[in-house]
């Protein structure tokens, strides 16, 4: 008061005395205030250390889960393959997809699910006519649907082809050709590619666990070789990749291979077609073993020594060769769907597919060698190992396209005498 002015502080002022300042000169806190201490950083090994225990966690989940589906019946196998389909083509088209965001284009994720809807269709369709037909063709709701299933897929497919070229727009036709490209890339690289491990269900277990199994296997013993003994770089996509790692791991995924099968042919759950949807292992399945499960004698080339006590013969099954082709496929071969797979995340310049699981990434990248694995199995059970023979779905499918009505009535009557004379139903039937 008086006509004295209050002293403004200045900046040379200790800070104390400024009262918006909670701290003095020397860093110490004032009386009755409180500072927020901020976390301390994480060290580089604690966040890897986190990263391997959540890893590790989800790891045995996903194992637990895939054995527990296993164990259940062929159909949760199958539906989880269906689940691995949709989520590995969302994560591939939404790495390229990105750009359309920012562009006022409609329609082009529509478009995507369009197309893989059809695809999908086309292609459960085929198996279920294949593996089915003796149920399917007799349904008169579900005959015309088998019998014109190609076609009406194609016309599926063309009505989204017109559609697209409908939605072109001045301007964007360079990025919009692109997304049908990488549409179609990523339909055939995964969608088509995993159907097959569907059909690999169908012919028996086996033929889908037996390389699920490998690739596991070797990418494990990969990396185990690998960081013990590797030195030398196998691929420039891969750094880390070795060849030491690389051979070391062909070696002890054709001994685990060997032995795995020797296990899995004791149980016709493994081996057996698939003659029954609702089958599981505790109500197991029955069919007559394919020849390749059955032991031959094979006699050796050279007749040894005496004091060796060698047999000049051995009794081995053919699937126990068969596996020798799978596991270096598994070794040599699928490892490049992973190299692969590398080479498209540096394109786009992400370090995973996506993050739909903990500590590994997206399915995709869990998936990317067992695609063409599943592919090759498939191609190789077709080729080599499948008995093909008369069924009741083929005999049915030839009545119902190639005769008429009176010659399949013919048939039946011709059947049924057949029947009745060998004893095997009555006469009044």
């Amino acid at each position: 008061m008086g006509g004295t002015k209050q002293r403004r502080p200045s900046q040379g002022s200790e800070p104390g005395s400024e009262p918006t300042s909670p701290t003095r000169s020397n860093g110490s806190t004032m009386k009755g205030e409180k500072v927020e201490e901020e976390p301390p950083k994480q060290s580089e090994f604690e966040k890897k250390k986190q990263t391997f225990i959540t890893r590790t966690i989800w790891t045995f989940v996903m194992i637990a889960m895939f054995f527990a589906s296993m164990f259940a019946g062929h159909i949760y196998i199958i539906m989880i393959i269906t689940a691995v389909q949709i989520l590995s083509f969302k994560e591939v088209v939404a790495i390229s997809n990105v750009p359309s965001r920012a562009r006022s284009l409609r329609f082009t994720k529509t478009l995507n699910w369009y197309f893989l809807g059809v695809t999908m269709y086309f292609l459960y369709g085929e198996s279920v006519i294949y593996y089915f037909k003796h149920i399917i063709l007799v349904d008169r709701i579900l005959l015309p649907f088998a019998t014109h299933h190609r076609f009406i897929s194609f016309m599926l497919y063309i009505m989204g082809f017109v559609f697209f070229v409908g939605t072109l727009q001045k301007g964007h036709y360079k990025f919009q050709f692109t997304q049908f490209a990488w549409t179609h890339m990523a339909l055939y690289l995964i969608v088509v590619q995993a159907h097959f491990m569907i059909n690999n269900v169908f012919e028996g277990m086996i033929w889908f666990f037996l390389p699920v199994s490998l690739v596991i296997t070797n990418d494990i013993f990969a990396y185990i070789c690998g960081i013990t003994f590797g030195r030398t770089q196998l691929i420039k996509l891969s750094p880390k990749k070795t060849v030491e790692g690389f051979i070391g791991a062909w070696i002890f995924t054709i001994i685990f291979g060997v032995v795995l099968t020797n296990v899995l042919m004791r149980y016709k759950y493994f081996i057996c077609p698939v003659n029954d949807l609702g089958s599981n292992l505790w109500t197991g399945l029955q069919c007559d073993p394919n020849p390749v499960f059955i032991p031959h004698t094979y006699r050796l080339p050279f007749i040894p020594p005496n004091w060796t006590h060698l047999p000049t013969k051995v009794s081995v099954s053919p699937m126990q060769f068969h596996i020798l082709i799978f596991a270096t496929f598994a070794s040599l071969i699928a490892p490049f769907g992973g190299f692969f797979a590398s080479g498209l995340k540096r394109t786009f310049k992400v370090k995973d597919f996506g993050d739909s699981i903990p500590g590994h990434g997206g399915i995709t990248d869990r998936m990317d060698c067992q695609f063409i694995m599943g592919f090759f199995a498939f191609m190789y059970y077709q080729s080599f190992v499948a008995v093909y023979k008369v069924s009741v779905g083929s005999v049915i499918e030839q009545a119902i396209s190639g005769l008429t009505h009176e010659e399949q009535m013919d048939v039946v009557r011709g059947l049924t005498k057949h029947l009745v004379n060998q004893g095997v139903i009555s006469s009044g039937v």
